[in-house]
């Protein structure tokens, strides 16, 4: 099953609550010996004043990973670069006539020219699927939808299917 993108986001910011919860209690409870110097108390703060020890010579402050840990998973988040750049909605009419809306990821990073590729991709797919052999493009336009999160890319077309 493949959520759409906002359920995606969701589940993933979910997860990683539920993770970093868990990580914590972990921490808070571990009868054993560790990775972490300093005594860790079974109560008080959920993260222990303590470092994380790399090697000898290197240790990290556990509240510094942890930090980072939380900045990483919000930008992933946000930026979800495994989320396509382009959401397409279609429309079929009459005389083989389809309209293509596209919109774009309103935090990107990257494809910000590629409206006119993706509608021409979604067209041949088009054509293939419905056994066709040429389109033609009957009207396209791009532009930008400002509102109040910020703007966005949309382009949106018309394509009719023909045979040679």
């Amino acid at each position: 099953m493949i959520l759409p993108s906002r359920q995606r986001r969701l589940f993933l910011a979910f997860v990683f609550t539920l993770a970093c919860g868990l990580a914590g209690c972990g921490l808070r409870h571990y009868p054993g010996a560790t990775g972490l110097s300093g005594n860790l108390p079974a109560q008080g703060p959920l993260l222990p004043d303590t470092d994380l020890n790399i090697s000898k010579s290197l240790q990290i402050p556990l509240e510094r990973v942890v930090v980072w840990g939380l900045y990483a998973g919000a930008a992933w988040l946000i930026l979800d670069p495994l989320a396509p750049n382009w959401e397409i909605e279609q429309a079929s009419f009459p005389d083989r006539y389809y309209h293509l809306s596209l919109k774009m990821k309103r935090v990107y990073s990257g494809g910000a020219g590629e409206a006119r590729v993706v509608f021409q991709q979604r067209a041949k797919e088009l054509m293939r699927q419905n056994g066709f052999d040429a389109y033609t493009v009957v009207e396209y336009t791009e532009g930008i939808d400002s509102s109040v999160l910020g703007s966005q890319r949309v382009a949106q077309g018309v394509i009719q299917l023909t045979r040679r």
